[in-house]
């Protein structure tokens, strides 16, 4: 199971953690998603953390303003959003697969019921 949290509305330029509590499985067997689904458009990755070496990727949209990281005693994973613009107002998912890490929303599984993230003045 993955709950996430965090969501709110913030100004443009502002920043939010959300966060991804996982259960029912070990976090460190699992790669671990973000996605992103703006309004009226489909489901989109936008970083992920891997079970393997713990490496971060990231679409150019998010690079260098987005940190996705991983608490394993928490069973959490987190995304750091800053400079926060409107086109990233969206439902916020996490994701988790075990065998696949890629930004495909097919690849994954396991899936949370979304935190809303609202930005604009």
């Amino acid at each position: 199971q993955l709950v996430e949290s965090g969501g709110g509305l913030v100004q443009p330029g502002g920043s939010l953690t959300l966060s991804c509590v996982t259960s029912g499985f070990t976090l460190d067997y699992y790669t671990i998603a973000w996605f992103h689904q703006a309004p009226g458009q489909r489901r989109e990755g936008v970083a992920f953390i891997t079970s393997s070496d713990g490496g971060s990727y990231y679409t150019d949209a998010v690079k260098g303003r987005f940190t996705i990281s991983k608490d394993i005693a928490q069973n959490t994973i987190y995304l750091q959003m800053n400079r926060l613009k409107a086109e990233d107002t969206g439902v916020y998912y996490c994701a988790a697969d075990p065998f696949r890490a890629s930004f495909g929303a097919r690849d994954y599984d396991v899936w949370g019921r979304g935190t809303q993230v609202t930005v604009s003045s």
